[in-house]
């Protein structure tokens, strides 16, 4: 049975994003839902790669510390983030259009860049893509701790890459929808019914 002190989730969200998409606000209604607020972390995450990797792995290891167990959901550059604490803390994650190999996409977009929410500049540079370099997993090591939540029609994303990296791994792969992936918040108790499974807690 899940509850507060059994288990705890990092939201991590995706490129430029905060706690205050969508996604992120689903997450938390629905955990809220369950009595499960208080489970539940959402950081704002650095804009460096080096830096949100080290929040991410300081919030979960505070997790870990309350929870006995926790897994990590991902929404596109934070399902890039999410699947190295996945490799790296044996955990399970939940990737939501994960970013593959990022640091190719994001040659493209050198220079300044504007926060969605916050109207603030960051600029991607090329020590940035060298910091997404040295986080890429190449080769998923537990599979089936990994559940892959994927739209063909992503706008932003190439979904192939994502296909082919998560091959091996438990997931739907829909057709059509959108980088946001469309209709997310029908797939959280899934996505607890997944982590229950793993965690064997029914």
């Amino acid at each position: 049975m899940i509850t507060p002190d059994s288990i705890g989730c990092l939201y991590l969200h995706g490129f430029l994003s905060s706690p205050q998409a969508l996604k992120a606000q689903e997450t938390l209604a629905y955990f809220r839902q369950q009595g499960l607020e208080a489970s539940l972390r959402l950081p704002e995450l650095h804009f460096t790669p080096a830096e949100a990797i080290a929040q991410a792995a300081d919030q979960l290891q505070q997790l870990q510390q309350r929870h006995e167990h926790v897994f990590v959901i991902g929404s596109s550059l934070g399902g890039f983030y999410a699947t190295w604490l996945a490799q790296n803390y044996q955990i399970p994650a939940i990737l939501v259009n994960p970013a593959v190999r990022p640091h190719q996409l994001f040659r493209h977009y050198l220079g300044p860049h504007q926060h969605y929410h916050s109207g603030e500049t960051f600029e991607v540079t090329e020590s940035y893509l060298q910091q997404l370099v040295a986080l890429e997993v190449t080769e998923i090591a537990y599979p089936e701790d990994m559940l892959l939540l994927l739209q063909t029609a992503d706008e932003t994303l190439d979904y192939r890459y994502a296909a082919d990296l998560y091959r091996a791994c438990p997931g739907w792969n829909q057709a059509g929808g959108s980088h946001g992936f469309d209709s997310y918040q029908q797939f959280l108790p899934r996505i607890m019914a997944f982590v229950s499974h793993r965690f064997r807690l029914r």
